[in-house]
């Protein structure tokens, strides 16, 4: 009852578009009991057929995803033994506790998110509203689902753009600012503890590393989980390969560091930058590959042509039990899609989330 309550208000208090409304809808199930659960055929679902066409708002391009609602049911009068079932959105009220520059150009924020039943999978997105700022954003989730579940916080990165929620986060967002949340997305990495043990490849291109940095650190809080209690899901390895145009706009490296060093041997990584005009720092050296060129994702797919990754470095990862998360630009994420199906990983292996 809390849950709907605190739905119905946030939904009062910031204005929601006439394109989200519409999922809630009201159909009557015929039926002595109803049961309500989430559907999970599989612990992560692709991100639908690949299109080139690009949408230029964030909802329509995501109408049809993924977004987390809860069904309420009422009596249908006039209908013996039957009910009427409700969809209303999840929406929570969040306030920014956190402001950091992650580099010259993106900004990451912490939220504290008010709805205590709140809850999102690693490397799925958000719906973002400002109050006052009539565009919806929408941010992947740069943090665990375990923070969420310790803190009762969540992180985003975000670039900036003239895209007014961008640019409100980098012109106008400060330390107790208001927002509202809305979880969707259909990547995601949410293994059971019963699944089997499946070994990640993550594929990132400039702040397309943000879900993947979701699902790196919920990796290694599955780690710690076996290492740790001797129980949940038994994780695989996880091998990131990382493009930005140089060092400076490698997000999260630091921390992506750390991992390694945490998980020798479970969790890799190999970064690629492209326009460096300075020497990278010794501790960067050993993890850096590629060089000078003026298009940070055209040198990566340079790399892939050349075999440097495709033939020697990604084609050692590929098994039956490998599932493949790539995120970045269109045209990088559709021509990985090909290189991959040439080498003969199974498609039904490979996941994938656009950013434009």
């Amino acid at each position: 009852m809390s849950r709907l309550k605190s739905t119905m208000v946030c939904a009062a208090v910031f204005a929601i578009p006439a394109l989200l409304r519409s999922t809630t809808r009201v159909f009557p199930i015929c039926s002595s009991f109803l049961r309500l659960r989430r559907t999970s055929l599989y612990y992560c679902t692709a991100n639908g057929k690949m299109k080139s066409k690009r949408k230029s708002d964030h909802l329509e391009r995501t109408a049809n995803d993924f977004r987390h609602e809860v069904g309420v049911l009422a009596l249908s009068p006039g209908f013996l033994n039957c009910v009427r079932t409700s969809v209303i959105a999840i929406i929570s009220k969040a306030k920014v506790c956190g402001i950091t520059s992650e580099s010259e150009t993106v900004k990451r924020l912490r939220l504290a998110v008010e709805d205590k039943d709140f809850t999102f999978k690693a490397g799925q997105w958000v719906d973002f509203f400002i109050p006052g700022v009539a565009v919806v954003g929408g941010f992947s989730i740069c943090s665990s689902p375990g923070l969420l579940e310790q803190e009762g916080v969540l992180e985003l990165a975000v670039k900036r753009t003239t895209h007014p929620p961008a640019h409100w986060v980098h012109t106008q967002c400060a330390l107790d600012s208001e927002v509202a949340l809305r979880v969707g997305g259909n990547f995601f990495f949410d293994p059971q503890p019963a699944d089997p043990p499946a070994n990640l490849v993550l594929i990132a291109g400039g702040v397309g590393i943000n879900p993947l940095f979701a699902i790196l650190l919920h990796v290694a809080d599955l780690h710690r989980t076996q290492e740790n209690k001797g129980t949940g899901y038994a994780m695989g390895t996880a091998n990131l390969f990382y493009s930005a145009k140089n060092t400076h706009e490698l997000l999260f490296r630091n921390q992506i560091l750390g991992l390694t060093n945490a998980f020798p041997g479970k969790i890799a990584c190999s970064f690629h930058v492209t326009q460096q005009n300075s020497p990278s720092s010794e501790k960067l050296q050993p993890y850096i590959k590629g060089g000078y060129c003026c298009d940070a994702y055209k040198h990566l797919l340079q790399l892939l042509d050349e075999g440097r990754i495709c033939g020697k470095e990604l084609e050692k990862h590929i098994s039956k039990g490998t599932l493949w998360y790539v995120c970045g630009p269109p045209p990088m994420i559709e021509s990985i899609s090909k290189l991959l199906e040439n080498l003969g990983v199974a498609q039904d292996n490979v996941f994938f989330e656009k950013w434009w």
